[in-house]
């Protein structure tokens, strides 16, 4: 006798597998774009290189922009010394303002005592009142100064910042996957020059109608099949739009793929969806035996030996297998069957 491990066919609720087919992409994809029009310098790389976050990929002409930024700093420089001459004049009235406040006083006591005239006195708050206006002018100047100063320290900025548009650079690590640009064309605001993928995480994209629309779920597991003769994939639906295609009355549904895959952009792949449930004949996954286009079991029968029999079943689902045909309800089949194990055991 051979110990082995049974399951009974029964009938379960199941769910009705759907395929839709789709394109592999990239999760992450940048098409670098020229903000500024000027003639293309160099592009250090091509389609097929491999860059890192922050490499040069295409160089401007920047003699313009280096035009501006210079001129931004020389402005820069100019107005800081306006404020320190501003600030000097400011020092002035208030010694003026000073002395002003002082005569004054001097005047009004002498006057008190009737040893100054009331014209002495006039004089004295009229000199008062115009050390207090150019003290009030001074600190105007100061504050105009100081935003002036600020104002050309942001146009410095700006002009670092356009200055910066003449080197595109990668925004992360990836590959090169499109180069549309050579030195001596003309870049314009909007054109793309190259496009930067990451290698390193891909989905599917798949179209579902709107009648499938309620068997897609954010979260859900999915089996995606690629080419013949590779493994399947276990992937997980990250986002599902729900705002249907006006033409085709689809709408997009992208699956996240697993990591250290052998994918790249555009390949061609199936993923399979659960979909409506009904009620049919299932058994493990683990019972079932393919050998090519055939299918078969090893059913125990009411005097424990083990029968080979041939059935018909579907893809399995979840760890379970629909037997179309071939097995009835109640049959014992080995899950699992060990090698030594052959009909009539």
């Amino acid at each position: 006798p051979i110990t082995v491990s049974v399951a009974t066919a029964a009938e379960q609720a199941l769910a009705t597998p759907f395929e839709a087919g789709g394109v592999v992409r990239a999760q992450r994809v940048a098409v670098i774009v020229s903000r500024i029009m000027a003639d293309v310098r160099a592009v250090p790389v091509k389609a097929g290189d491999r860059v890192r976050a922050g490499q040069p990929l295409v160089l401007l002409d920047a003699r313009e922009l280096q035009a501006h930024r210079t001129r931004a700093t020389a402005t820069q420089a100019a107005v800081t010394q306006s404020t320190a001459l501003a600030d000097a004049d400011r020092q002035a009235a208030e010694a003026a303002l000073t002395l002003a406040r002082l005569t004054h006083q001097r005047i009004a006591d002498l006057k008190a005592k009737n040893s100054a005239t009331q014209g002495e006195l006039d004089e004295a708050v009229a000199n008062l009142r115009a050390a207090e206006a150019r003290f009030r002018v001074a600190e105007a100047r100061v504050a105009e100064a100081k935003a002036s100063v600020d104002s050309a320290a942001a146009g410095a900025s700006v002009a670092d910042v356009a200055a910066s548009y003449a080197t595109l650079s990668a925004p992360f690590d990836g590959l090169v996957t499109d180069k549309s640009v050579d030195p001596g064309n003309m870049a314009s605001p909007g054109m793309p020059l190259v496009t930067v993928e990451d290698d390193r995480a891909f989905r599917l994209e798949v179209r579902l109608d709107e009648s499938r629309a309620a068997f897609a779920h954010v979260g859900d597991e999915v089996t995606v099949a690629l080419d013949a003769g590779a493994a399947p994939l276990a992937g997980r639906v990250a986002e599902v739009e729900r705002m249907l295609d006006p033409g085709s009355h689809d709408f997009l549904v992208k699956i996240d793929l697993p990591a250290g895959t052998a994918l790249r952009s555009g390949m061609y792949a199936r993923a399979v969806f659960r979909g409506p449930a009904r009620t049919g004949l299932a058994v493990p996954d683990a019972a079932v035996m393919r050998q090519g286009q055939l299918t078969s079991v090893f059913v125990v029968g009411a005097d424990n030996h083990a029968r080979l029999r041939l059935v018909n079943a579907s893809e399995p689902v979840a760890g379970t297998v629909e037997i179309r045909a071939g097995l009835t309800a109640g049959e014992r089949v080995v899950v699992g069957p060990p090698p030594s194990l052959v009909d009539g055991s």
